[in-house]
């Protein structure tokens, strides 16, 4: 069984930074995992932010994030990180990590949320104007 635990939320001015953890634990050794960072506001549905492949690869990144937010991960340390930058207001959300054990090569979906197995509790972020 795989847990996701997140962290790194906060509350930010408009144009400051944060960075996101998403640190995994359980997993089988040799494992592959897809990883997606979701936020959600109440009332909407969980819009797909960043994803990336298994191996490290294949980023896709929402439209309304391109340029201004990062998504790595960093294997030796079981952690995808998600850096935002340039934040914006219509950035506040609760933001979960996601992930599914997939084959080497495989495409991370970014904005399927069935796709993934695998969720944290989520941590919540706020931007003031």
């Amino acid at each position: 069984q795989v847990q996701l635990v997140e962290s790194g939320g906060g509350s930010v001015q408009a144009g400051g930074s944060l960075r996101l953890s998403c640190k995994t634990s359980g997993g089988t050794p040799n494992s592959r995992y897809c990883i997606v960072w979701f936020r959600q506001v109440p009332g909407n549905e969980r819009e797909g932010v960043a994803s990336i492949g298994a191996t490290g690869g294949n980023s896709h990144y929402a439209d309304s994030v391109k340029d201004r937010f990062t998504i790595s991960r960093h294997d030796a340390e079981n952690t995808v990180y998600l850096q935002m930058n340039s934040l914006k207001p219509e950035d506040s959300a609760m933001y979960f990590c996601a992930a599914r054990e997939v084959l080497s090569g495989s495409i991370c979906p970014r904005s399927d949320t069935n796709f993934y197995t695998y969720w944290g509790q989520g941590t919540q972020v706020t931007v003031s104007s």
